[in-house]
């Protein structure tokens, strides 16, 4: 049980300890992620950065998703879902999510494009893992980017989740499996929604205490 983002985040980062010297660049999928994603890029000395990417809602079931797409049109569609779904749906669904993308990279990251991660070893970080399918679409997007490595680090996912993630990224950290995983919500004490604004704010942070820990990073 984590009290709250802030300490899921620092304990995440305890886990991704060996990554210190590796000048990793960690990569937070907003909102819930970003919070997480600061506290680890934080201790670790890491650079930071938002990547997005969106849940393919069924029209019927909105809280339900049968795919996600990444912010460079990587997508990942469950082989089940596909055969519920017709592809004129799909696609309606993933153009509607792809203006939301365009709308959340200017507000979320000012317009500024994804660092370049060839030969990089990438961080993805969320607040945690349900289906699985928003974290696999980042993850193709790296892959398809050149990053050199791949981790998915999340304080909690299914036991399924992270057995299916253990085979498709270069290592995944997560602190808890629940043999009962409901939501993400049940391993915090204090859930709670973030907007734009704190998203935003989070970032304008690390503008400020990131750059110092690079740069105590680098006097090293």
């Amino acid at each position: 049980m984590f009290a709250d983002r802030r300490d899921a985040g620092r304990r995440l980062a305890r886990a991704l300890e060996p990554y210190r010297g590796s000048r990793p660049i960690v990569l937070a999928v907003p909102r819930g992620g970003a919070e997480v994603g600061y506290e680890v890029a934080r201790s670790l000395g890491a650079d930071f950065d938002l990547v997005i990417a969106r849940k393919l809602p069924f029209p019927d079931e909105p809280e339900s998703g049968f795919g996600a797409v990444a912010e460079d049109g990587s997508a990942f569609i469950f082989p089940r879902a596909a055969r519920w779904v017709g592809p004129g749906t799909i696609e309606r669904v993933a153009a509607r999510e792809r203006r939301e993308i365009g709308r959340r990279i200017a507000a979320l990251r000012g317009g500024r494009p994804l660092p370049d991660l060839r030969g990089r070893t990438v961080i993805l970080v969320d607040d945690g893992i349900a289906m699985g399918s928003t974290m696999r679409a980042c993850l193709m997007l790296c892959r398809r980017a050149g990053a050199e490595r791949v981790v998915v680090a999340a304080p909690v996912a299914g036991p399924e989740t992270a057995a299916a993630f253990a085979r498709e990224a270069d290592e995944v950290v997560i602190l808890e499996t629940p043999p009962f995983f409901r939501a993400v919500a049940q391993v915090y004490r204090r859930w709670y929604d973030l907007d734009d604004a704190e998203v935003v704010a989070i970032m304008r942070r690390w503008e400020r205490s990131g750059r110092e820990a690079r740069d105590g990073r680098e006097e090293d």
